[in-house]
């Protein structure tokens, strides 16, 4: 399990990711400020009515976006130090569809059920799906004492943070709930490479899953605002 687990040890798509956020963030800077709300918005922050407009992308773009220097060393440092862990454990391709789909569900998240005038930028959401990703993997091979141990302490990761968010003005909990269902279901899905567990079935229902929740966060965002 061991050299599994350690199969990839370069993490290129945490490097990549952050090399995009960073220049995106200087883009933010010499474009009129990252604390700029007509600039975020024009970079491709989140607000419920422009989505519902039919600017979709705008479910995607927020994960590269940040708001003020603070927040853009709190989230590359940990895209850095997670990912360093989570991508050689569960290769290239994997990393990177979690980090992504857990990013848009978190985002769909606040579309359903977030503020309606409330701009949202960050890759909080994403990185709340990494976290999830080694709970759904500590699960499947719960046998492992150091895949239940690193379960356990994101778990606790999780737990802390969105306590934090209930005292914190500003926060969008929703997204990052969404964005934690995001990454378990996918990294339930996934698993480990060349270990074929969980069961093909059980795989295909949480994609299924994945599917059908964000559909109807989907639908109620632009129901329930529009």
């Amino acid at each position: 399990m061991q050299q599994i687990i350690n199969r990839q040890s370069k993490a290129y798509v945490t490097w990549g990711l952050l090399a995009i956020t960073i220049g995106v963030f200087l883009v933010e800077t010499f474009s009129g400020g990252s604390k700029n709300i007509n600039t975020l918005i024009m970079l491709g922050a989140k607000t419920n009515g422009l989505v519902q407009e039919g600017q979709w992308w705008r479910l995607i773009t927020p994960i590269f976006l940040h708001i003020g220097v603070f927040h853009i060393f709190m989230n590359g440092f940990t895209l850095l130090y997670v990912g360093q862990i989570l991508e050689p454990m569960i290769g290239h391709w994997r990393f990177f569809i979690i980090y992504i789909v857990s990013g848009i569900m978190g985002n769909l998240a606040s579309l359903a059920f977030g503020a309606n005038n409330a701009i949202s930028a960050g890759a909080s959401t994403s990185l709340f799906g990494m976290f999830a990703a080694f709970i759904a993997i500590a699960y499947i091979y719960r046998e492992n004492r150091f895949l239940t141990e690193l379960g356990k302490s994101f778990l606790g990761l999780i737990v802390i943070n969105l306590l934090m968010d209930l005292t914190m003005s500003g926060i969008d909990i929703w997204g990052h709930v969404g964005g934690a269902i995001g990454g378990l279901l996918i990294g339930y899905a996934l698993g480990l490479p060349k270990i074929n567990r969980p069961k093909m079935i059980l795989r295909i229902l949480a994609i299924v899953l994945v599917v059908v929740i964000s559909y109807f966060m989907y639908v109620k965002g632009m129901i329930v605002y529009g």
